[in-house]
C-alpha cells in the first residue's frame, strides 16, 4: 500500500504511540478520540485533529479503531457519526480494540456489504511495545487484505501474524489474555514469596527472568512492582473486560478455565477497591496489603 490517508480513533496509552510511529513513516493521519487535550502529542507531530469520528474517517483509506471496551467498538462503527455511514468506498477498516470476536465477524460482513474491507487486529506488547514499535499483532479476516496492509503495521509491529477469517485476530487475543491472567499471579506470588523469605528482589529476577520461568511479564512488569511503579502499561479495567470476553467465549464453546476465573475473581476484587486505573501489575497488592 502506498502512503494512504489514515484515520486513526482512539490515541489512549498505545494508540498514541502508534500514530507517532505512522507519522514519523511520512503517513498522513488524522486523529478521533474523545478528549483533546489527550491528544496533544500527536498533533504536535502533524497528527490532524477531527471534530467528530465521521469527519476523521471520511476521505480516509485505512481506519484504524482502538478504543475502550465492545460498545465502543459498536458505537465507532455503527452511529449516525460513525465508519459505516461515513467511510468512503473500499476504505480498509482495522479494528485494534481488544474486543468480542463474534463483533469483529459481524464488522466484516456489514462492512462487506457496503464495499470496505475489514481485519480484527488486536496487539499484545502494551505501553513498551507501543513504544519501542514491536507490538505483536494477530490479525483476523480476508488473507489478501491482510497482506495488502502488511507494510503498515510493520510500522509499529514486530510479530505480525494472520491467524485466519474474521474473528480469529480476537480469538487468539483471548488465548493471549488468558496466558497472561495466570502468569501475573505467578508473578506477583513468587515476588511476594521472595520477600517473605527475606531475599532480594532484584537478584531474585536475575535468577528466575531467564530461567524456565521467564516470560514478558516478569522481565517487564516485575522490576515496576519493585519500584512501586503501578501506573498503566495496560489497565486493570481492560484487562477485567478481556477475560469476561474470554469466559464468555469458552462458555459457548463449553470448555472450563478455572485458572482464567480465578485471575478474573482477583482482579475485580481490585476493581472494586479502586484500583481500576492502574496497571495490572497491581496484582501484587493483593499479597503485601493495600
Amino acid at each position: 500500500m502506498g502512503k494512504e490517508k489514515i484515520a486513526f480513533i482512539g490515541t489512549g496509552v498505545m494508540g498514541s504511540s502508534i500514530v507517532k510511529h505512522l507519522r514519523n513513516a511520512e503517513y498522513d493521519v488524522t486523529i478521533f478520540t474523545r478528549t483533546k487535550e489527550r491528544a496533544e502529542s500527536v498533533i504536535a507531530l502533524g497528527a490532524k485533529w477531527a471534530e467528530t469520528v465521521g469527519q476523521a474517517v471520511k476521505d480516509a483509506d485505512l481506519i484504524f479503531t482502538m478504543v475502550g471496551y465492545p460498545a465502543d467498538v459498536e458505537e465507532v462503527y455503527y452511529s449516525k457519526n460513525g465508519i459505516f455511514a461515513n467511510a468512503q468506498n473500499g476504505a480498509v477498516l482495522v479494528d485494534m480494540t481488544t474486543s468480542s470476536p463474534e463483533l469483529a465477524k459481524r464488522i466484516a460482513a456489514d462492512g462487506e456489504n457496503k464495499g470496505l474491507h475489514s481485519i480484527d487486529a488486536p496487539v499484545s506488547g502494551g505501553d513498551v511495545g507501543a513504544q519501542n514499535g514491536t507490538l505483536s499483532i494477530m490479525c483476523g479476516g480476508d488473507e489478501q487484505t491482510f497482506k495488502r496492509l502488511l507494510p503498515i503495521l510493520e510500522v509499529f509491529g514486530k510479530q505480525i501474524v494472520y491467524q485466519g477469517g474474521a474473528g480469529a485476530g480476537q480469538h487468539t487475543k483471548m488465548c493471549n489474555q488468558i496466558a497472561i491472567a495466570t502468569n501475573m499471579i505467578g508473578v506477583c506470588e513468587a515476588l511476594a514469596y521472595g520477600k517473605a523469605a527475606g531475599l532480594d528482589a532484584d537478584t531474585i529476577l536475575q535468577s528466575i527472568s531467564s530461567g524456565a520461568a521467564g516470560s514478558w511479564s516478569l522481565s517487564n512488569l516485575a522490576p515496576r512492582i519493585i519500584n512501586g511503579d503501578f501506573e498503566p502499561g495496560f489497565f486493570v479495567k481492560h484487562f477485567l473486560k478481556d477475560m469476561n470476553i474470554a469466559l464468555s467465549e469458552a462458555e459457548l464453546m463449553g470448555i472450563s478455565l478455572p485458572g482464567l476465573e480465578m485471575a478474573r475473581n482477583m482482579y475485580d476484587e481490585l476493581i472494586g477497591e479502586g484500583y481500576g486505573e492502574k496497571g495490572t501489575q497491581v496484582l501484587y497488592k493483593r499479597y503485601i496489603g493495600k
